[in-house]
């Protein structure tokens, strides 16, 4: 039994209240992005190819690692998971842009666009969230460890 406000509350609640909690911000996410989708993106498909694809894996794994940290909200793995969740955004970056420098192909002209810049900063801040996580769970250890020496 945890206690919450004084009064103690049951595992299987809590485990109810978190999935529940973790679904509801999985659906949110993904309806935000079919707004975005439909309002903003879906021109920008037919001209650059396989978008659509790009941005509904990178959808899916985002959303699948942010719905596991909720559900693992008040452990040390709610800390892994959000470090997770900034790795994986750097890398998918990374790999998706191809190093900054994208070229399309449109009947006979050929675009290059650089997007290091936008890439440093994406990344930047992809690592301003790493550190956050690793010092909220380092935090979480040190309050542990407070609790079981007293």
């Amino acid at each position: 039994m945890v206690e919450k406000n004084g009064k103690p509350e049951s595992i299987p609640r809590q485990l109810v209240f978190r999935a529940l909690k973790a679904t509801l911000k999985g659906i949110f996410f993904y309806f935000l992005y079919f707004i975005l989708w439909t309002m903003f993106l879906a021109p920008l498909a037919l001209i650059v190819p396989n978008l659509q694809g790009i941005a509904e894996t990178f959808l899916a794994v985002y959303i699948l690692l942010m719905v596991i940290g909720e559900f693992t909200h008040g452990t040390i793995f709610q800390y892994f998971f959000d470090a997770a969740k900034a790795l994986f955004i750097i890398g998918y970056l990374l790999l998706s842009l191809k190093g900054g420098i994208v070229s399309l192909t449109y009947q006979e002209i050929i675009l290059t666009v650089d997007l290091r810049l936008f890439l440093m900063f994406a990344t930047l801040l992809s690592l301003l969230g790493l550190s956050k996580s690793v010092l909220q769970a380092i935090n979480y250890l040190t309050q542990k460890t407070e609790h079981a020496t007293i």
